[in-house]
């Protein structure tokens, strides 16, 4: 049997991307919650020895580490042909919305996250307005892209489907609106048998 030890932390949507893919693929593992607020110096001895940027997620397979949320899912989809890796097409249909998610959605959602954290700072304005212009942007492309299936990658949940997840699931925590196709994919995601809340996914 395989061994899996991921590690991540619930404030942590590329964290939470891996927890709910294997979650969803059924996949016996341990985690363990980093504290991603704490200096990175002061995090584990055993984390920081996998973790070559002192960053979650990091899945250790097998005595090997993984790191990088997109590299991990397409890992997990090609190791053990789940979520769409069971066929050429489902996985390339995942390593398409990897890559989209990576350089769109996935770039301006944690910073409007960030931004509205309490005690986090904020943002400026300008900067504030050209993340939302982005998200508007991305938010018609993510409807473009899912159409009239049910998922990204069809009719069920892929690798794809988890990694739009991560942030995904903080619209309102990010201060942006859905769609109605996102706000229906949302509902669907959240149905799933395997979905959990962040906390759950990292418990104390």
């Amino acid at each position: 049997m395989t061994d899996l030890h991921l590690y991540g932390h619930p404030d942590s949507g590329h964290a939470c991307k891996v927890a709910l893919a294997l979650s969803l693929a059924g996949l016996a593992h341990r985690t363990t919650r980093i504290d991603i607020w704490a200096a990175p110096e002061t995090r584990p001895a055993d984390f920081l020895a996998v973790s070559p940027l002192a960053e979650v997620p990091v899945l250790v397979i097998d005595g090997t580490p993984v790191f990088q949320s997109g590299a991990i899912l397409m890992e997990l989809a090609q190791r053990f042909a789940v979520l769409g890796g069971d066929t050429p097409e489902g996985l390339r249909r995942g390593r398409e919305i990897l890559m989209w998610e990576g350089n769109r959605i996935g770039l301006c959602l944690p910073q409007l996250k960030e931004a509205r954290r309490i005690g986090s700072g904020g943002l400026p304005p300008d900067v504030i307005a050209w993340l939302t212009a982005r998200f508007e942007v991305d938010r018609n492309n993510f409807d473009r892209l899912l159409g009239a299936a049910e998922f990204l990658h069809g009719a069920a949940p892929g690798i794809g489907d988890c990694a739009v997840w991560g942030y995904v699931q903080w619209l309102e925590e990010a201060g942006v609106t859905p769609s109605d196709k996102m706000r229906r994919w949302g509902e669907a995601m959240r149905a799933l048998p395997g979905m959990k809340a962040p906390e759950a996914f990292f418990p104390s």
